[in-house]
């Protein structure tokens, strides 16, 4: 079983929660709001590489801006394979935590 890393699995989450609007730097604004913690750009771009090679994610490029030089934004989309990923680290924490006793993180 392979799963996912935990920046992975945000990142696959943010990307869902983004939606049309899932690139880079919205990805990293996403989780720096939602964790409280500041992301740097390696935290971001080499789990969606990895992801990108895993076939969890697509990449597309959009259009250029002026305020990125003329570059294209890249944007990325969640996979079916992302899907099932999500969901089975999703089981799997859900296990685990459900061995937990209840009172044992009081």
């Amino acid at each position: 079983m392979n799963l996912i890393s935990r920046a992975e699995e945000l990142i696959l989450l943010a990307i869902i929660g983004l939606g049309d609007e899932a690139y880079g730097i919205s990805i990293l604004e996403f989780l720096e709001d939602k964790t409280g913690k500041a992301w740097s750009f390696a935290q971001i771009y080499d789990p969606l590489d990895r992801l990108t090679r895993k076939g969890y994610v697509r990449k597309r490029p959009g259009g250029s801006t002026p305020e990125r030089g003329g570059r294209p934004r890249s944007f990325y989309t969640l996979t079916a394979d992302g899907r099932e990923a999500l969901l089975e680290i999703r089981r799997v924490v859900d296990s685990v935590w459900g061995c937990v006793p209840k009172n044992a993180l009081i």
